[in-house]
């Protein structure tokens, strides 16, 4: 077996046995191969690294929870931010490696514009996950290089891929969220869902579709998230986004 095949036999075996982190190094050493991922080595790549920064998105939003009902100057408050700081250290490190990767190795060898689109949205996905716990200019500049990724995806993915696409329509979910969650701008966050499960349901209706299993997830998680939206979030309550249960 080459050895392109024989790394991706060990992220599969990596991901059965959910040592995500091993999963990530197997993955990372594909990406610095220089290739143009196939669906199933771009999904492998998107799960280590979704898994690897899940856990730590999580871990961050229980503990910035938790300091929030401290009262200010307790010592376990104190103990509180020191240790969401480390998080914060980890996801930062995180997101800046699989960045590097996506700027050197992904992005150059994309020669499809399905992977164009992919390797962008991740591009704005893992800046959105910078801009969620920063703060000044850090968030401000980390927002701005998603919004730019993003919108160079939805750019690309309009004239290569179909409505209905599960690409296309994961990028318009995280898209949505982004909108919603880190620029505050709740109408366009509905727009961008709206436009995209319209859309994809007209194609999927006007073809006599069944609808790829992948993208109806995709069509229910933005439909839930303009009910959720809709309803005016209530306190606790996040949307969302395509790295629930896949990569988009």
């Amino acid at each position: 077996m080459e050895e392109r095949g024989k790394v991706v036999c060990m992220a599969k075996l990596a991901e059965q046995a959910e040592r995500y982190d091993d999963m990530v190094d197997f993955m990372k050493k594909l990406a610095r191969m220089d290739v143009d991922m196939s669906a199933e080595e771009r999904h492998l790549f998107s799960v280590g690294f979704k898994n690897t920064i899940g856990a730590r998105r999580a871990s961050w939003r229980i503990l910035s929870s938790l300091e929030q009902k401290v009262t200010k100057g307790e010592q376990a408050g104190q103990m509180i931010s020191v240790y969401r700081k480390r998080v914060e250290d980890e996801l930062r490190m995180v997101c800046n490696e699989i960045l590097s990767i996506i700027a050197i190795h992904c992005l150059p060898l994309a020669n499809t514009g399905e992977n164009v689109v992919f390797f962008y949205k991740m591009k704005g996905d893992y800046y959105r996950y910078l801009a969620e716990f920063s703060t000044g200019t850090e968030k401000k500049s980390a927002a701005d290089q998603s919004l730019m990724a993003y919108q160079h995806a939805m750019v690309v993915a309009s004239t290569e891929l179909s409505p209905a696409h599960p690409v296309r329509l994961g990028l318009a979910l995280n898209f949505s969220v982004f909108f919603y969650e880190i620029m505050n701008c709740h109408q366009r966050a509905c727009q961008v869902a709206r436009q995209a499960f319209d859309e994809a349901t007209t194609e999927i209706n006007s073809a006599g579709m069944d609808g790829h299993n992948d993208s109806t997830l995709m069509m229910q998680l933005l439909n839930d998230n303009l009910a959720l939206w809709k309803s005016e979030l209530t306190e606790g309550e996040t949307s969302k986004d395509s790295d629930i249960d896949m990569e988009g």
